[in-house]
C-alpha cells in the first residue's frame, strides 16, 4: 500500500516527528570484517528534479507549440520519465531513488487549469496531473516548494493525498503548536547484495519566504523558520534513528542571498549554509533559484568534510544524479564517495507511456487556452515595445495598476496614485483586434511573475527610470538611427528595461547614462522629490531581479500570489473587452538634445 499523509498518519506510533521506513523489508546485518577479508562496498544513485512547476509535457501553452528556447532544452516530466528509466535500467532499480525539491504544482496552464478551472478540490475531482506523472514514474518523496501554496492550502492538501509519496518540509510548522505541519523527512530502505540494507534520510526543507509571497494564504497557520535552524534540529535525529545517509532536499537556493531584506531574519537562499554549518549531512538538492548546478562542494565548519549539493535545472530541463559509493565498516555502511552530475532532457524522448496516461488533460488545457474570452478595439504589437511607447505595454501597466488600487482601498495608502512598471517580454507578442485567446493574452506575460505594491518616493523614482535608461545605447544627436542597434547596451535583455506608467518623461539618448532622464513630471507638473507614489511591480524586480536602485528595500503595501499574466487573464474575462483607447497614451518617449528619435 503507498504510503500517504492519511495512511501514514494512521500508522505511525510516532508522534510530531512521523518516521516512516520505506522500501525493502529489514534484513539481518552483515558479519564483521574478519582480517584479510576485502571490505564490502555497495553503490547506489538518488535521482533528483526540482521547480518542475507543473511541467508534464515538451508543450508550450502559450505558443501552443512544442517547447524550445536558445539552447533548444526540452521540459517536462515524461522526458524525465524516459532519463529516469535508463537510469534504473543501468543501475538497477533496487540501487536508486527519486526525490524532488519542490515547486511541483504551479507554472503552467495546465497546473493552473487544475488549480481554478476544473479544481483538484471540487467534489469528485481529478487527480493532479502532476501527481499522476510522478506516482508513475515512481517518485520517493518531494520537497514542499513555496510556489506549493500559492492555490491555497486545501488544494496543496488534495494534492498531498493524491501523490503516493511524502511531501516534506521540516520547517513547515503548525502555527499554533510549532510542530511540523506536514512529515519532516522520510527513510528509505535500499537492498545491498550484503544482507544489511542502506538506511537513507531524506529531510525536506522549504523556503521561509512563503511567509511573505503567500502571506494571504498561511497567516496564522503556518509559520516558516530558518533552514539551517531546522536541519540542525533533524539531522542529529536522523543519525540517532540509524541513517547511513542523510540527504537534504531543499527549496532554497546555494547564493546565501535573500530577496526580501531585512523582513525575515532568515536566509532565503540557504542551501550552501546548511551544508556548511550542520553536521552530517552527504548530499543536498537544491531547488528555487532557477540556475544549473551539476555539481558544488561545501565543505562542512565542524567536521571539514564535504557535501555535494546538485541544482537541475528548473522545468524538468535537466536530472540531477547523485552517485553515493558506500563501504562496510565497523559493522555499519559508511559514505566513502559522493558524486554529482545532470542529464539533459532534450536527449531523450518523451515517455510515451506518460504522454498516454495524461494526453486527455493535455488536450482540455490545449483547447482551454485556445478559447475566446473577449475582444480588442485595436490590435497591439510588442514589436516596437523596446524602443517605443506602445499599447501592448500600457495594456499591462493598465490591469496591474487597477490590481494594485483594487488591492488598497481602503487602507491608509488608499489616496496615493498609483504607478506601474512593465517590460516588453516578447517582441513578437501580439493581441489582434477583434475575438482575442487566453494564449494570446497570457502570451504577454510569458514569466511566473506575480503582483506586488511598494512605496517609493519621486527622486527614487527618478533614479529607478535613470537606471532603467541604461538599456539604450548612446547616440549623438544627428547620428542615424537604427532601431536593431539601439537597445540592449551592455548586454542588458529587454525584461531588464522598465517603462513606468502614470509618470511623463523623456528619455534623452545622446546623454551619457545616469543623465538621460528629461521632463519627468506627474499630473502636469515636475515631479517633486518628496511626493509618495505606489508603484505596481512584479516580484521579480521587486526582489532585486536587475539590480534596479530603491525598489528591494522599499516598504510593501500589498503582494499577490497570483501570476500576473492570469491576473490579465481574468482581467479580460471580466471586462469582456479591451478598449485600446482607454489606456493607450504616448507618455515617454526617446529624444536627444529634446527633438523626438521616432
Amino acid at each position: 500500500m503507498p504510503l500517504n499523509r492519511r495512511n501514514f498518519l494512521g500508522r505511525t506510533a510516532v508522534t510530531g516527528a512521523g518516521v516512516a521506513l520505506a522500501g525493502a523489508v529489514g534484513t539481518v546485518p552483515a558479519e564483521a570484517e574478519s582480517p584479510g577479508r576485502r571490505k564490502k562496498r555497495y553503490s547506489f544513485t538518488v535521482m533528483g528534479t526540482t521547480d518542475l512547476h507543473g511541467n508534464v509535457f515538451n508543450w508550450d501553452y502559450f505558443t501552443d507549440a512544442e517547447f524550445d528556447d536558445k539552447a533548444h532544452n526540452d521540459v517536462g516530466l515524461a522526458k524525465i520519465s524516459t532519463l529516469v528509466d535508463q537510469v534504473r535500467s543501468e543501475k538497477g532499480r533496487r540501487n536508486t531513488l527519486l526525490i524532488d525539491a519542490g515547486d511541483t504544482i504551479q507554472g503552467t496552464q495546465l497546473s493552473y487549469y487544475y488549480a481554478k478551472v476544473d479544481p483538484i478540490t471540487g467534489a469528485n475531482g481529478p487527480v493532479h496531473p502532476m501527481a499522476q506523472a510522478m506516482n508513475a514514474i515512481g517518485y520517493d518523496a518531494a520537497a514542499l516548494g513555496n510556489h506549493e501554496f500559492n492555490y491555497g492550502i486545501p488544494t496543496l492538501r488534495k494534492f498531498e493525498e493524491q501523490c503516493d509519496f511524502p511531501l516534506l518540509g521540516a520547517n513547515a510548522l503548525d502555527a499554533k503548536t510549532l510542530r511540523p505541519a506536514f512529515r519532516p523527512y522520510v527513510i528509505k530502505k535500499v537492498c545491498t547484495p550484503f544482507g544489511r540494507d542502506v538506511r537513507v534520510a531524506i529531510l525536506g526543507l522549504t523556503n521561509p519566504g512563503i511567509a511573505i509571497w503567500d502571506k494571504a494564504n498561511v497567516q496564522g497557520k503556518m509559520v516558516f523558520p530558518g533552514l539551517e535552524e531546522q536541519a540542525a534540529k533533524w539531522v542529529p535525529k536522523l543519525r540517532s534513528l540509524g541513517a547511513d545517509v542523510v540527504i537534504v532536499s531543499a527549496h532554497s537556493g546555494s547564493s546565501g542571498t535573500s530577496s526580501y531584506g531585512d523582513q525575515l531574519p532568515y536566509v532565503e537562499n540557504a542551501a550552501a549554509l546548511v551544508a556548511e554549518q550542520v553536521p552530517g549531512i552527504d548530499a543536498i538538492l537544491v531547488g528555487h533559484a532557477h540556475t544549473e548546478i551539476p555539481e558544488y562542494r561545501v565543505t562542512n565548519k565542524k567536521t571539514g568534510k564535504q557535501v555535494v549539493l546538485s541544482e537541475p535545472l528548473k522545468w524538468g530541463q535537466r536530472l540531477t544524479l547523485f552517485d553515493f559509493g558506500l563501504v562496510w565498516e565497523r559493522g555499519a555502511w559508511q559514505v566513502e564517495s559522493v558524486g554529482a552530475k545532470v542529464l539533459n532532457s532534450n536527449a531523450v524522448a518523451e515517455d510515451k507511456r506518460i504522454t498516454r496516461l495524461l494526453g486527455d488533460e493535455h488536450r482540455k488545457v490545449v483547447a482551454y487556452v485556445n478559447q475566446v474570452i473577449g475582444s480588442s478595439s485595436a490590435a497591439m504589437s510588442a514589436a516596437e515595445a523596446p524602443y517605443k511607447d506602445t499599447a501592448v505595454i500600457d495594456f499591462i501597466n493598465h490591469v496591474q495598476a487597477e490590481t494594485v488600487k483594487a488591492a488598497l482601498a481602503g487602507t491608509a495608502y488608499a489616496k496615493l496614485p498609483v504607478l506601474s512598471q512593465a517590460s516588453c517580454f516578447s517582441r513578437t507578442a501580439a493581441v489582434p483586434a477583434g475575438k482575442v485567446t487566453i494564449r494570446e493574452v497570457a502570451g504577454l506575460y510569458p514569466f511566473e511573475n506575480t503582483l506586488e505594491a511598494r512605496l517609493l518616493t519621486g527622486a527614487q523614482l527618478r533614479a529607478y527610470l535613470e537606471f532603467s535608461a541604461r538599456y539604450y545605447v548612446q547616440t549623438p544627436a544627428g547620428a542615424p538611427v537604427d532601431p536593431a542597434k539601439l537597445t540592449n547596451a551592455e548586454s542588458i535583455p529587454d525584461y531588464n528595461y522598465d517603462a513606468v506608467s502614470g509618470l511623463s518623461y523623456e528619455i534623452d539618448i545622446a546623454k551619457a547614462p545616469g543623465s538621460r532622464i528629461v521632463k519627468l513630471s506627474f499630473d502636469g507638473k515636475p515631479l517633486e522629490d518628496s511626493a509618495e507614489f505606489v508603484l505596481a511591480v512584479n516580484n521579480y524586480r521587486a526582489s532585486g531581479g536587475g539590480n534596479f536602485p530603491h525598489v528591494a528595500r522599499a516598504k510593501q503595501l500589498w503582494a499577490n500570489s497570483e501570476e500576473i499574466r492570469n491576473t490579465i487573464i481574468g482581467w479580460v474575462k471580466a471586462k469582456g473587452s479591451i478598449d485600446v483607447a482607454a489606456f493607450a497614451s504616448v507618455d515617454w518617449k526617446l529624444t536627444r538634445d529634446g527633438v523626438p528619435v521616432f
